[in-house]
């Protein structure tokens, strides 16, 4: 089966559009999200209901997904991201705002065989950076691939004969085989708020028929998803790290 892996949308509907044409090409079976359907970006409504037009379809919430709900605080939160947040919630309209209520606690087990997660297996808000992060994070994981989300990098954690190594993946299209026996934590990027100073939408697919992962990165519309959100309230810096890739 074909699995695409996409997290952290973050309310950027033109990086949704463009990982779906472009996944469509591609024969895809299942959709795993990771979370953060929202924040950030200026069309959360729109963004929900495309992914909840996605059949096969398994997702668990994201710490912002959850802020929005009002399942948790936004202390936590940097100035830039709790006004995301707080105009994210009145955006919303009252069946996505309940939808986002209802989302699935991380972690969850897909077909017996795969782990998706948001931040880590053992805390849906940690973040993993680093092996000792990935070490911990592969104790809580009973199956032989987890998928997670939160940090924004596109990641590759391998656990093998003791010994666990990460890989940050800069080269795209980027494809391994999984190997038998091995373990593996894999952080597919953010769709609509890249970090790793590539604005490209980021995504992966994953086929358990023959064991193979692929990382693909996808150009959008990024002049139209920066217009939309200064012409909202969200802080404009939200707008200008979009070509940035921060």
């Amino acid at each position: 089966m074909r699995y695409l892996v996409f997290s952290d949308i973050h309310g950027n509907l033109e990086a949704l559009e463009a990982v779906l044409n472009d996944a469509q090409k591609k024969k895809i079976d299942y959709y795993l999200f990771l979370g953060d359907l929202v924040g950030y970006g200026a069309s959360p409504n729109e963004v929900i209901q495309e992914v909840l037009s996605l059949h096969r379809l398994f997702m668990v919430r994201g710490n912002h997904d959850k802020a929005v709900a009002g399942l948790d605080s936004i202390q936590t939160f940097n100035p830039i991201a709790a006004a995301g947040i707080e105009w994210t919630k009145k955006a919303l309209n009252k069946k996505h705002l309940h939808f986002l209520t209802g989302l699935a606690k991380s972690p969850l087990t897909i077909h017996k065989t795969i782990t998706i997660c948001h931040g880590a297996p053992f805390d849906e808000d940690y973040y993993i950076f680093g092996e000792f992060d990935a070490v911990e994070a592969f104790n809580y994981i009973s199956t032989p691939v987890c998928f997670f989300g939160h940090t924004h990098f596109p990641f590759l954690y391998v656990a093998k004969d003791e010994a666990v190594e990460g890989t940050f993946i800069e080269q795209f299209p980027f494809e391994i085989r999984l190997e038998k026996g091995a373990r593996y934590l894999i952080n597919p990027g953010s769709v609509g708020q890249p970090r790793d100073r590539n604005p490209q939408a980021a995504y992966a697919i994953y086929d358990s028929r023959n064991n193979r992962l692929k990382f693909y990165r996808v150009e959008y519309d990024i002049a139209e998803s920066k217009r939309k959100i200064l012409a909202t309230d969200l802080p404009p810096a939200l707008a200008e790290r979009l070509s940035l890739g921060i």
